[in-house]
């Protein structure tokens, strides 16, 4: 979550506060905290196989945000806040992608997979309606 919060604080114009931006940060974090609880509630013998799974995903997924900030040294003709989107959009995806891997791996339902598809476009929403 250091990345995303650090992706966060370097997109500061986008947030009205610093606690919009506070904000942000706990939403985005939510749905992985959610995801923890789960494992840690419902999983037995593959819950920490599952935990280091999304942990990665997490990371890599808050890597690919700052696809932003190659962007900026394209010459695209798109502009910041759309540059923004893009790369949250992207990251969203490969994250998608790889979460529903980790669920194939370990062998969980896709029960797993769509809670946190719902979760993530819940806290998108919320981001899109409440943060911004």
């Amino acid at each position: 979550m250091l990345l995303t919060g650090f992706f966060i604080g370097q997109n500061y114009w986008l947030y009205r506060s610093v606690g919009f931006m506070i904000l942000s940060i706990c939403i985005a974090s939510g749905k992985w905290v959610l995801q923890i609880i789960g494992a840690l509630m419902f999983l037995n013998e593959n819950k920490w196989s599952f935990i280091r799974s999304i942990g990665k995903i997490c990371f890599i997924g808050s890597l690919v945000l700052y696809v932003y900030f190659i962007f900026n040294y394209l010459p695209l003709p798109i502009g910041g806040l759309v540059q923004f989107v893009l790369s949250i959009t992207i990251s969203v995806w490969v994250m998608v992608f790889l979460y529903y891997q980790a669920i194939s791996k370990t062998g969980l339902s896709a029960i797993w997979f769509w809670s946190w598809v719902f979760s993530l476009c819940a806290a998108v929403a919320l981001q899109f309606f409440i943060v911004f």
